[in-house]
């Protein structure tokens, strides 16, 4: 499926009641959302708190800033960044809010158009960059990369075992110069010996994914600043949709609320709150893990 500036895309915003429920948006409150996508979460939160002027969306993709410009119209402030650069400049500019969120999900617009290569299943340019600004992309990490490298990555982003990596690390070299998600595809398939329901090159474009836009680095670096970011009785939610991330989350969040004295943050759900594995209209948040605390 293409998807062009004349067909606005279909994004369905995972977990949207249950993050409405855990961030309890009150009239007048501010919102900041690290990760606003097409706005399917911050439209929501926004017309509970009607409070525009004090809020701030971030994206890092150039088209989802473009179809956030109705809530810039109404006094949103809107910054095309990654979540980490952005939640860095808003601490050093002692910005504080009443609700964040971080929905660490790709977007399904993202992945279902073609040019940006994220999908084995569009043929499309080995790209992958969330921000198309960054010069390195999935086609310079495949081509360029070592073969220890690369099964370094397939390895711990992939979840791949490390002989399956180490194979299709070798297949990849074998192969270069690739240039399409579909070319890729095919030499992972041809060269997969593992089994499982789903599609060979599934875990390893995941890795040259993470590894592209440094998902995992950006997530460990942007945890610590969220208690800076929050109002004291401030609420934070934290979606994520795969383990190394959802890994990042519970560690740091179990760290606060066992640091006594020193804790900045109280956890809100004891346990995260899964997708629905039944979701037949948004079948990518079925591996979605929701997680919130508030600044005590």
């Amino acid at each position: 499926m293409s998807i062009n500036d004349n067909n606005p895309p279909q994004h369905i915003p995972v977990l949207l009641e249950d993050t409405l429920q855990l961030l309890k948006p009150q009239t007048g409150q501010s919102y900041l959302d690290l990760t606003a996508g097409y706005g399917g979460h911050a439209t929501k939160v926004l017309e509970q708190t009607g409070n525009y002027s004090e809020s701030v969306l971030v994206d890092r993709d150039e088209y989802a800033i473009s179809q956030l410009s109705s809530l810039s119209d109404k006094g949103v402030t809107l910054l095309h960044t990654d979540f980490l650069s952005a939640a860095q400049q808003l601490t050093t500019e002692h910005k504080t809010f009443d609700m964040i969120l971080v929905d660490l999900g790709v977007s399904s617009p993202q992945l279902d158009k073609s040019e940006r290569g994220f999908s084995f299943t569009h043929s499309g340019p080995l790209d992958m960059r969330m921000d198309r600004r960054q010069e390195a992309s999935a086609q310079t990490l495949v081509n360029e990369s070592s073969k220890q490298y690369l099964t370094k990555i397939i390895h711990e982003f992939g979840e791949e075992s490390y002989k399956i990596a180490e194979s299709i690390a070798s297949a990849i070299i074998a192969a270069r110069p690739l240039e399409t998600t579909d070319q890729l595809a095919s030499v992972i398939a041809e060269n997969f010996h593992g089994r499982g329901k789903i599609h060979p090159a599934t875990r390893t474009f995941q890795a040259i994914r993470i590894a592209v836009n440094d998902e995992l680095g950006q997530v460990e670096r942007m945890l610590p600043l969220l208690p800076k970011l929050l109002n004291k009785g401030g609420r934070v939610v934290v979606i994520s949709f795969h383990s190394l991330e959802d890994r990042l989350v519970k560690t740091y969040l179990k760290d606060q609320a066992s640091a006594g004295f020193e804790s900045e943050l109280s956890i809100l759900t004891k346990k995260p709150i899964a997708g629905n594995l039944n979701d037949v209209h948004n079948p990518r948040s079925r591996s979605a893990k929701l997680r919130a605390a508030v600044k005590i």
